[in-house]
């Protein structure tokens, strides 16, 4: 397992005029000096990214996909400006250099931002990794994710980034609208989740940011030590519900991650990561909050939202606009998670 990101030529559908961003940097980018490399990310199943490379430094350029877009999906804008928002907290973010609302300089929207050094691990259990080192990640993973909750997201100039109160329920109806709209296939369990979930609301209606994809994958690992140096992927950041989040990481305990093997295993205190309780804990413990009642809920309700989110990646893959080649693999990963969240919910 490599911890660098994988990077390939510029994927042919992605492809847009280098000498028009080239322009728009020297006008928009503090520093920048020309001549300018691309090459593409492999990770990455929404908005694509890429790497920027001149002699004035390395950049990051995140833009929308081509072709036609689902309502309210691949706002870059967002992802730029809860990053900018969040320069001067605890939670590590890259610095932010320009935001291009004109689709009429690549093609799509997109931002330019600062390349973070860092190592990126997709792989849940970090087997090259010490035990030691695994803990201190999933430490740290819990660390931010409370860090980020911590936020007074009116006092960063945020007030307006999502709906307070009723969250659960808007994301419900914003799933079940967007699987509707890309699926492939009938599913069963997806069709009877649409119905129990609105049903089945918790009262807690607390309003934190939340990231939306808070992930190992989704964060950079300090160069040489266990601690996250950057997080990334800001795309479903919205004012939401914490234990949504928590709910999303904790996923990886009750199945497979996108790319790799879960952590449900009966020894996964031997590599040294936490078990759910215990990442759980340790998150508790660095928010100040009480303990978490009905938490299969919230476990259920994200095995919904991803199981809808992949299902929207396949569509991309099978149109011909997804950002990564594996797109196409990721049909069954949906069937999967509406199975499982399904198989939970009835057993409550």
């Amino acid at each position: 397992m490599s911890d660098q990101p994988e990077l390939t030529e510029v994927r042919s559908g992605h492809r847009f005029d280098e000498a028009a961003l080239e322009a728009y940097m020297h006008q928009h980018v503090e520093g920048y000096q020309g001549p300018l490399t691309l090459r593409q990310f492999e990770g990455g199943q929404s908005n694509p990214t890429f790497l920027l490379q001149s002699p004035s430094g390395d950049y990051v350029l995140r833009k929308q996909p081509p072709g036609e877009l689902l309502p309210s999906a691949h706002q870059v804008n967002r992802e730029y400006r809860v990053m900018q928002a969040l320069a001067q907290s605890d939670v590590p973010v890259p610095e932010m250099h320009a935001l291009c609302e004109d689709p009429a300089v690549i093609g799509t929207k997109f931002y330019i931002m600062q390349k973070v050094p860092g190592r990126v691990f997709t792989e849940a259990l970090l087997p090259n990794l010490r035990p030691e080192e695994r803990r201190a990640i999933y430490r740290d993973l819990a660390r931010v994710l409370a860090a980020l909750h911590s936020v007074d997201y009116t006092a960063v100039g945020l007030g307006d980034f999502g709906k307070p109160g009723n969250y659960y329920a808007r994301q419900i109806s914003r799933w079940s609208k967007q699987y509707l709209a890309s699926k492939t296939e009938e599913l069963e369990s997806m069709e009877n989740l649409i119905r129990w979930l609105p049903e089945h609301l918790p009262e807690a209606d607390e309003t934190v940011i939340v990231h939306g994809d808070y992930r190992l994958g989704n964060v950079l690992i300090h160069p040489t030590r266990p601690e996250i140096s950057a997080v990334l992927d800001w795309e479903l950041s919205t004012l939401g519900h914490p234990l949504a989040d928590l709910g999303y990481i904790c996923q990886d305990y009750h199945t497979s991650s996108y790319n790799s093997e879960g952590l449900g295993r009966s020894d996964i205190s031997d590599f040294g990561i936490p078990t759910e309780q215990e990442f759980i804990n340790d998150y508790l413990s660095f928010s100040g909050r009480p303990s978490i009642e009905n938490w299969n809920f919230y476990i259920i309700y994200n095995l919904f939202r991803s199981a809808a989110i992949v299902q929207g990646v396949y569509k991309r893959g099978l149109d011909g606009n997804a950002s990564s080649a594996m797109a196409l693999e990721y049909g069954e990963i949906c069937k999967v998670r509406a199975e499982l969240a399904w198989e939970l919910a009835q057993a409550l």
